[in-house]
């Protein structure tokens, strides 16, 4: 594993307890320059991890809370008129960072939630005309609670397909919940950390994962995956030739956070629940099953080349 990031995950552990494999699922989409999708309950540390890794990275944060009321131009900024010198300064909005913490994201109206598929596409953003670059690098957190509540408006299929990947924290187990009981506050662990890595690393460490070797026969494992969701029975749609590039980053970045320059089979099935879980939707018979256990079910049916 390259020296910098286990800083990064080693300092990530003494905060988010019993977690490993969800910071590294972190980690994995913002070295493929994805963006990440936290559902799970209220409580478990959906925050507090987005907290903990722009700390840990070094990176500018920003905290949106999505309201009902919110308008697009809360996100994005909006041009106020000067008196004094008769002309209009753009105040930036909070998407003008280098990490972005959309909380409660589907509690905005579909209007403010498109707000964020240009940035989060494009990095970048066009108000008034003039498109404005965001900061590099950019990376989106966004958390959603998953049981159907009053006032949220679920996000289209458009919208959860810009994200690389989606995972879910769960409930910690006994051990590290003791931890989190017994410890110290984590906003005052939170407020002491200290950055475990340049930026410039990270960019470069991002750009290196781009260049991590896939032979052709794991892209004959990735099409008999995409293949095969098309033509189950047990999925209302396939998974998209995007889904097939974002496997592919997801599966590189996973490589490289174990420190290899060429991608394995485990590293495909490593990522696979999170990168697909979120674009897969069931048939009637198969709808009790979740979106992640339909995923995994696809690493038992499919044979490694």
């Amino acid at each position: 594993m390259p020296h910098p990031l286990h800083n990064v995950i080693t300092q990530t552990e003494q905060v988010i307890l019993g977690k490993p494999r969800q910071i590294r699922l972190a980690l994995t989409c913002l070295l493929a320059r994805g963006h990440l999708l936290i559902e799970d309950l209220p409580g478990v540390g959906k925050t507090t991890l987005a907290h903990v890794l722009a700390r840990t990275l070094g990176l500018q944060f920003q905290r949106i809370q999505f309201t009902s009321d919110m308008l697009p131009a809360d996100i994005l900024g909006v041009s106020i008129f000067q008196r004094d010198s008769g002309t209009f300064k753009f105040h930036a909005g909070p998407i003008f960072a280098q990490m972005i913490l959309a909380d409660e994201v589907n509690r905005a109206t579909p209007k403010t939630q498109s707000a964020l598929l240009e940035a989060m596409e494009e990095h970048q953003v066009t108000i008034e005309g003039e498109t404005r670059p965001l900061p590099a690098p950019f990376f989106v957190i966004a958390t959603q609670n998953p049981t159907n509540q009053i006032g949220t408006f679920p996000l289209p299929e458009s919208q959860l397909d810009r994200f690389l990947m989606r995972i879910q924290l769960g409930y910690p187990d006994a051990q590290a919940e003791r931890g989190l009981l017994s410890g110290v506050d984590r906003h005052d662990i939170i407020a002491k950390l200290t950055p475990q890595m340049e930026t410039s690393e990270l960019m470069a460490l991002q750009q290196q994962a781009r260049q991590v070797f896939v032979s052709p026969a794991l892209l004959d494992y990735v099409q008999a995956i995409l293949r095969h969701t098309r033509e189950s029975a047990r999925f209302v749609h396939g998974l998209s030739p995007r889904a097939g590039l974002s496997l592919l980053a997801a599966a590189r970045a996973w490589a490289l956070l174990d420190g290899r320059d060429a991608v394995l089979p485990e590293d495909i099935q490593a990522v696979l629940p999170g990168v697909a879980g979120h674009r897969l939707q069931a048939t009637g018979e198969y709808s009790t099953h979740s979106s992640d256990t339909l995923a995994r079910e696809l690493i038992e049916v499919i044979a490694i080349p």
